[in-house]
């Protein structure tokens, strides 16, 4: 650690809420690799935590920014911005058709705007319950932690928010046996990212489908971390073949500019009114502007592409890894969005890799999380496996296993 850190943890200590426990400053970055204060160069593999998918100070984006933010940064939302009709236009045609959006700044605002449209959807005939997943992971506030199916969150912050159940994931039984009279949503993740790397089934998405139409019940899909190109295509729910009612996105939706937005289908694009909700900073100008960036990236820089290829590569590459350790019970994820998959605490793994200059996560105690830029090259790739190998030989010497 160098002097810089020195000083500023000091300032860190003094006078920020300790909510975080940093042990390293990042003081800049580019593409897949970040520098700390020390001048070290370090592989990025958690992007921020699925946050800066098409790398760090992206050209677009980053020229998009500066371009706009020398126009106009910021109007409240009582007056129009030509730049926020644009991008809902953007993922609305690439998305469920006749649909509207609303912006915001984070996922956990997304998923609160998303809850409470499903709520005024539902309440017109007395419905407000809402069922989600277990070890899900939809946010920090008390909604969205009354939504969360991991109970360590929600630990010294009850009273828990009523109207919320959870259930088993990808069990369908589970799941109608849930259902009531006052049952108005269903809300999963395509690909569970904080409970472990865990993808849908497929068909248990369809019976959830046709569960919830015949129902009249909304299939909420949060799409915070695992959509925005992460499994290869624009949306998650694009890979599974199942399409949602609304949609909650954030993280990587601006490449690191802080953003979120619910898209609402046509069955409840118009059930909130003028006056329902709102967001002071949410679709500014440069936010908009900044989330432009990313979907012209999609259209022009074969970002899904490189997405698939690289993603099945690294699977494909660590499966084979896995192979040679009994602590790794396999490999597991969709697009770039991976997780080896322990029988013990994966932190040690994570640490051993922070050493070697590499940034992972990771996710349900148990695994460990791999979430790139979405434009990781296959030199970038490799290092990664090499790093990876080197790690699992390490810590299995230091765990005493084989």
């Amino acid at each position: 650690m160098g002097k810089l850190f020195e000083t500023v943890s000091e300032k860190f200590k003094s006078y920020v809420m300790p909510t975080y426990a940093p042990s390293i400053m990042f003081v800049r970055g580019k593409d897949a690799r970040l520098w700390d204060d020390d001048g070290n160069e370090y592989l990025d593999f958690a992007s921020g935590i699925a946050v800066c998918s098409l790398g760090h100070c992206n050209d677009r984006v980053t020229a998009a920014i500066q371009e706009q933010c020398a126009k106009l940064v910021h109007v409240s939302n009582l007056y129009m911005n030509e730049v926020m009709p644009l991008l809902a236009e953007k993922l609305v045609k690439n998305s469920i058709a006749g649909g509207k959006v609303f912006f915001c700044n984070s996922g956990a605002e997304a998923n609160e705007g998303m809850i409470k449209l499903a709520r005024k959807y539902g309440n017109r005939t007395g419905r407000n319950h809402i069922i989600s997943m277990d070890n899900s992971f939809h946010g920090r506030t008390l909604a969205t932690l009354a939504a969360t199916g991991r109970a360590k969150y929600r630990k010294g912050f009850e009273e828990e928010m009523p109207g919320f159940t959870q259930v088993p994931f990808n069990d369908f039984e589970a799941l109608k046996a849930a259902v009531t009279p006052k049952t108005c949503g269903i809300m999963l993740e395509m690909l569970q990212g904080e409970g472990g790397v865990i993808p849908a089934d497929k068909e248990y998405l369809q019976k959830v489908r046709a569960l919830c139409d015949e129902k009249d019940i909304l299939l909420l899909c949060d799409e915070v971390q695992c959509g925005m190109g992460r499994l290869g295509t624009r949306f998650a729910y694009q890979k599974f073949g199942v399409e949602p009612d609304i949609i909650s996105m954030a993280k990587a939706i601006a490449n690191g500019f802080p953003m979120g937005a619910v898209l609402a289908g046509p069955k409840c694009a118009d059930v909130f009114e003028v006056g329902n909700h709102a967001s002071t900073f949410g679709g500014t100008p440069l936010a908009c502007a900044a989330a432009l960036a990313v979907q012209d990236a999609f259209d022009q820089d074969q970002v899904l592409e490189n997405c698939e290829k690289e993603g099945a590569f690294l699977r494909e590459e660590l499966s084979r890894l896995a192979g040679n350790y009994s602590f790794v019970k396999g490999v597991r994820g969709m697009g770039l969005m991976i997780g080896i998959v322990l029988d013990r605490p994966a932190g040690g793994l994570a640490g051993l890799l922070l050493k070697d200059k590499m940034v992972a996560l990771t996710a349900g105690e148990t695994v460990l999380r791999l979430v790139p830029p979405l434009t990781i090259t296959r030199k970038d790739s490799l290092l990664a496996v090499e790093k990876i190998s080197k790690a699992l030989a390490e810590f299995a010497k230091t765990e005493g296993i084989a």
